[in-house]
């Protein structure tokens, strides 16, 4: 990974703004109906408060995992957290949700030594208490300070934490991820073990894979981290170089458009293609022998679309039972799922889309550059786009509603200023992304009001762009200044 040192403290430096909603929120707290939310934060020690954003995949999507290349845009949307020293040895937790706040504490004893001292005890732990799915993120991120970090900390205090999100959830945005880095980015500063911001986005991955159970790839965390606005990140998944920063042209824009389906990395959709897609990588690397193996260092996406389509297109199935699979090769190489003998997986389908994803994002991003002085650059990224599309639908990550949206953009066309559109992040619904130029603003909104009159759900528009975590720091408050404490 490329080394991006993180600021220790970036408040004497970082404008307050990007703070301000949570600030806002906190400052509210002191008229609060729930008692617990008045006195949550005690005493006269300060408080860290950090944010990171949540994200638009516009091109790369679930080839992340495979080393594809991807560009993605951070939002103006985001999750940020409050952490304050405590006496008591215990993370106390708090998330203002929108069907109101929840409470979570653990002591710091049983992450350590005791019942919960190991990944698969947390793990196990909540899998049996769903309702609190949300802590399982925050509390992985503090049992992988106390035992994974390069300097866990020797007499770690106690904290509590209170997390405020406008990044919904469920809809593909990652909610998940922004959670992570904000809550990552506070807990490294109380226990003293620093990161920068490339291992801190692994943590978080690791945390999502290990706890939570999501074997999602590393697109997110490091957007959330290291994105800067109006820019996408131009990401490299092998495992996590960030090839550099592309501008938004003038006049351009991308749109996210929520098809109102619910969209989570946990479900078996996504992990499925994903077991498919190494299963792939198997059979392949298996065919093509130690040579080529050695070249593809693991990743698909280093299976050019021409080596696959002369040598390897006949050995693929295009579905394989799980018990065929592993009774000739006996697993995959990959750590985040594992291949269940009952299952039958679309192998073929789920091992071509990183291939030619790859191939489609480096396309996208040499045009992109191409803009605005080559006006037919953007009709080639929109139909590029709508073949990442229809990929996803081929490996079984499509829906209904993604590709009524999908359909909308195209017959609005680029006479309405609109060139393309594409399902987004794990599929399987969420928010479709969306290429047009600024003026096309007002015909992004009614093509979600028409969805949304078509389908009673959805229609929700993500417009604009924020910094990740690293870029903005973190600030560091006295309770004076939102009106409580001494």
């Amino acid at each position: 990974m490329n080394a991006h040192p993180l600021p220790a403290d970036a408040a004497s430096s970082a404008s307050e703004t990007w703070f301000q909603p949570f600030l806002e929120h906190l400052r509210a707290l002191r008229q609060h109906a729930e008692p617990r939310l008045r006195a949550f934060f005690l005493g006269a020690a300060p408080l860290t408060i950090t944010r990171a954003p949540g994200r638009l995949d516009v091109m790369g999507g679930i080839a992340d995992y495979s080393g594809a290349l991807v560009l993605e845009l951070p939002l103006a949307c985001a999750t940020y957290a409050a952490l304050q020293r405590q006496q008591e040895a215990h993370c106390t937790l708090v998330s203002l949700r929108a069907e109101g706040a929840s409470f979570f504490s653990v002591e710091l004893d049983a992450l350590r030594t005791g019942a919960l001292r190991t990944q698969e005890a947390l793990r196990a732990y909540f899998a049996g208490h769903a309702e609190m799915g949300w802590a399982a993120y925050v509390i992985g991120l503090v049992h992988y300070c106390l035992h994974r970090s390069a300097e866990p900390p020797d007499n770690p205090s106690g904290f509590r934490l209170l997390i405020w999100s406008d990044v919904p959830e469920g809809k593909g945005v990652s909610s998940s991820a922004a959670l992570e880095v904000a809550a990552m980015t506070a807990i490294t500063a109380h226990f003293g073990c620093e990161m920068t911001p490339e291992v801190l986005a692994a943590a978080c991955q690791w945390v999502e894979q290990h706890v939570v159970g999501a074997p999602c790839g590393i697109m997110d965390q490091m957007t959330c981290t290291l994105g800067r606005q109006e820019r996408l990140l131009r990401l490299r998944c092998q495992p996590a170089t960030v090839e550099g920063y592309v501008a938004v042209p003038d006049g351009y824009q991308f749109y996210g458009i929520d098809s109102g389906i619910r969209h989570a990395v946990t479900g078996a959709d996504y992990g499925t293609v994903r077991t498919a897609a190494f299963m792939g990588y198997r059979i392949l690397a298996e065919a093509a022998g130690p040579s080529a193996h050695a070249a593809w260092q693991g990743y698909l996406a280093n299976v050019t679309p021409g080596a696959y389509g002369r040598w390897f297109a006949d050995v693929l199935p295009e579905r394989l039972g799980g018990r065929d699979f592993l009774d000739r090769y006996d697993g995959t190489d990959d750590t985040a799922t594992h291949v269940d003998p009952e299952r039958t997986y679309p192998v073929g389908p789920a091992t071509r889309h990183p291939i030619y994803e790859h191939a489609r994002v480096q396309r996208f991003a040499a045009l992109l550059a191409e803009l605005p002085q080559r006006d037919e650059a953007a009709l080639e990224m929109g139909r590029l786009m709508v073949a990442s599309h229809e990929s996803y639908g081929a490996c079984g990550l499509g829906s209904k509603g993604t590709d009524r949206l999908v359909d909308l953009v195209r017959a609005a066309g680029p006479g309405r200023g609109l060139f393309g559109a594409k399902i987004t992040g794990g599929g399987s619904g969420g928010t479709v992304a969306a290429f047009g130029t600024r003026a096309a603003a007002s015909q992004v909104q009614e093509i979600a009001a028409c969805y949304r009159a078509e389908t009673g759900q959805g229609g929700e528009v993500f417009t604009g762009s924020s910094p990740g975590s690293a870029a903005v720091g973190r600030l560091t408050l006295p309770l004076t200044e939102i009106g409580q404490g001494k």
